[in-house]
């Protein structure tokens, strides 16, 4: 049986201007009408856990949509024999939780803070009720959907084709809003998760960090530091 403890969220005063942009830039969201998103973010609320902190469990009500406004989550399920299988990762931008909590279901796997994180937790009831009145909104919603398999796809592709060095150029990539130049990119303590979400073994990710040098990538701790990120992503993207 799993045993932890809860932690209660810490609740935001007021969403920051970075943190709503942080919002409208996720995939759940990009492609809702202004008007409908606005409305959807002034009824959302944000929440700032410690590392640990366990947001939902396997079995819970499913009742909201959460997106990852800083920091880092993991999805997991335990097996019958007590071990952890990750089933995602997810850092700025990403958003979980929308498949069950739309249909009033219960989440399949636990969410649990990586690091401390910022998040903004809508409501399943107000996107229903906003639905239900504007078809618009759920058309914007599975295009985000579709858009979300179309990624999932698409990594698993990336996986056969490329080599360890190069998924993991990817992934920096993805982390950073930059297209040229220096940038420093924050990773989880445990790098154990960054090598289930790309597909390597963990003594892999290591030797692929390595390899990474001499493209001027240098990892200190939970930093990736990319000397010029438009030659790492040349670099990843090369066949």
């Amino acid at each position: 049986m799993l045993w932890f403890a809860r932690v209660k969220f810490a609740i935001c005063p007021a969403m920051r201007e970075d943190q709503r942009k942080s919002a409208c830039a996720s995939l759940l969201l990009a492609n809702c009408p202004a008007d409908l998103r606005d409305r959807l973010l002034d009824r959302a609320v944000t929440r700032r856990v410690r590392r640990d902190t366990v947001l939902f469990a396997h079995g819970d009500k499913a009742h909201s949509i959460f997106i990852v406004l800083d920091g880092w989550i993991k999805l997991y399920r335990v097996t019958s024999g007590g071990a952890e299988t990750v089933v995602g990762v997810f850092t700025k931008g990403g958003s979980f939780g929308e498949p069950v909590a739309l249909r009033n279901g219960a989440y399949p796997v636990t969410a649990q803070a990586v690091t401390d994180a910022e998040l903004l937790q809508l409501r399943a009831a107000d996107i229903l009720e906003m639905m239900r009145g504007h078809p618009e909104l759920a058309i914007a919603i599975l295009a985000s959907t579709f858009a979300h398999l179309q990624s999932l796809v698409m990594q698993l592709e990336q996986r056969k084709a490329h080599t360890g060095a190069q998924r993991v150029a990817q992934f920096l990539v993805s982390l950073s809003a930059a297209r040229d130049g220096y940038c420093d990119v924050t990773l989880p303590y445990d790098k154990v998760l960054i090598a289930g979400r790309i597909g390597l073994q963990p003594e892999s990710l290591s030797r692929a960090f390595v390899r990474l040098r001499k493209h001027g990538v240098q990892i200190k701790r939970n930093h990736a530091v990319i000397a010029d990120i438009a030659a790492l992503r040349a670099f990843a993207e090369s066949g």
